[in-house]
């Protein structure tokens, strides 16, 4: 009964960056009317270069910071080394990158093959950081002073950034940016930086906005706040901060921000009851209970406790049909896996689905009520970087 989109879908290819291309569609449902192109898009391949960047300093700068406090086969080391440079991220993660550098529209970075296809770049890149980690933590063991300790850190990332910039190109300083919209009319907007660019075309103020997430254990009560340690990639960036809410009051959030012709941003467990040919998420959608005689029913709380579920995609809520009581029953999505699954791309979700499967949605503060917004700037419990909730979309 409502929805907000009418341009086609992005397609992320053979690559883990959902929670990119979900946040910038987010953005470009806007800036699409300002520049009159309704298909416009923003460089995937750029963002993805200054994340891999800033997300190899963040790792290195934790490494040197843990050198004396964590021992090389503890827990939280062998988390930050087996999880180093995936292509995963979150929304407060995005939101860092876009602050600080900016965006640019595709046709100053168009896609390479390693940015559709990241898993051969990634696996050099890891090497790289793990050999550097072991460097770091001997020098900080052997007493080395700090600048000794930077110029190791910092001939890493100069390795990193020639890595890069082989794989996807060097991101450009500042571009000329024409176009002609789609009634045909040629406009001229001269030289433009990347962070002149977003400034000048991108009017969602990133900074207001807030994750909600539904963390199901009761060990974390609703109406309080949480972060994940050592989970960002932008140093000195926006902190990760998650109010924890009740799943149906996200799902009645996100249903008042859709009917007021917004889109909203989610991250879901996109596996259980999904058919990706038809773009279904329907809960029950599979019947395995008769199937093999055997009852599978776990809570959200037992999945999450033990590893079955937790957020694992991004997407783009750009549409809902709601009941006579003004609840959303049904929800259109945009995916970002192109046009060929779905009706060419977007997919429906029922509200049983929702529930069981949503785990974030990041909406402008203004969108929530005033208990919510009052515990915003609480103090979080801090959860360790393993934590289900740090799971990365």
């Amino acid at each position: 009964s409502h929805k907000v989109d009418d341009w086609t879908v992005t397609s992320q290819k053979k690559s883990g960056r959902c929670w990119l291309f979900s946040s910038l569609n987010l953005l470009r449902s806007t800036t699409r009317t300002h520049l009159g192109l309704k298909n416009f898009e923003f460089s995937q391949n750029y963002v993805l270069f200054w994340d891999k960047f800033e997300r190899a300093n963040f790792f290195l700068t934790s490494v040197i910071s843990t050198a004396t406090t964590e021992k090389l086969d503890g827990r939280l080391l062998q988390f930050l080394l087996g999880d180093v440079l995936s292509d995963g991220g979150q929304w407060d993660m995005a939101v860092s990158l876009y602050l600080k550098h900016g965006l640019v529209p595709k046709m100053a970075m168009p896609e390479t093959e390693s940015s559709g296809h990241t898993a051969p770049m990634n696996a050099r890149l890891k090497v790289l950081l793990r050999r550097t980690a072991l460097e770091l933590r001997a020098l900080v063991a052997e007493g080395a002073c700090e600048e000794e300790i930077n110029e190791v850190k910092d001939a890493a990332l100069a390795d990193v950034w020639r890595i890069l910039v082989i794989c996807l190109g060097e991101p450009p300083a500042s571009f000329e940016w024409e176009w002609r919209d789609d009634a045909g009319e040629f406009h001229r907007d001269g030289i433009l930086t990347p962070r002149e660019f977003y400034e000048r075309y991108v009017d969602v103020d990133l900074t207001q906005y807030v994750c909600l997430v539904d963390d199901p254990r009761t060990c974390h009560p609703k109406g309080h706040t949480l972060t994940v340690d050592y989970m960002g990639n932008v140093v000195g960036g926006r902190p990760i901060l998650y109010v924890n809410a009740p799943i149906r009051q996200i799902r009645a959030i996100t249903t008042s921000v859709l009917t007021s012709g917004r889109a909203v941003w989610f991250g879901a467990d996109c596996h259980p009851n999904s058919d990706r040919a038809s773009g279904l998420f329907v809960d029950g959608l599979y019947d395995f209970d008769n199937l093999f005689g055997v009852d599978f029913s776990t809570s959200k709380e037992q999945r999450v406790d033990t590893g079955e579920s937790a957020m694992n995609h991004a997407m783009l809520f750009t549409g809902v049909d709601v009941n006579e009581a003004g609840e959303g029953r049904r929800f259109r999505v945009e995916n970002s896996w192109s046009e060929e699954p779905g009706d060419k791309g977007f997919f429906t979700m029922d509200a049983p689905w929702f529930d069981a499967n949503v785990f974030e949605v990041a909406v402008h503060v203004d969108d929530l009520p005033a208990e919510l917004r009052a515990v915003i700037s609480e103090e979080p419990t801090h959860l360790p970087a393993w934590d289900p909730m740090g799971a990365l979309a």
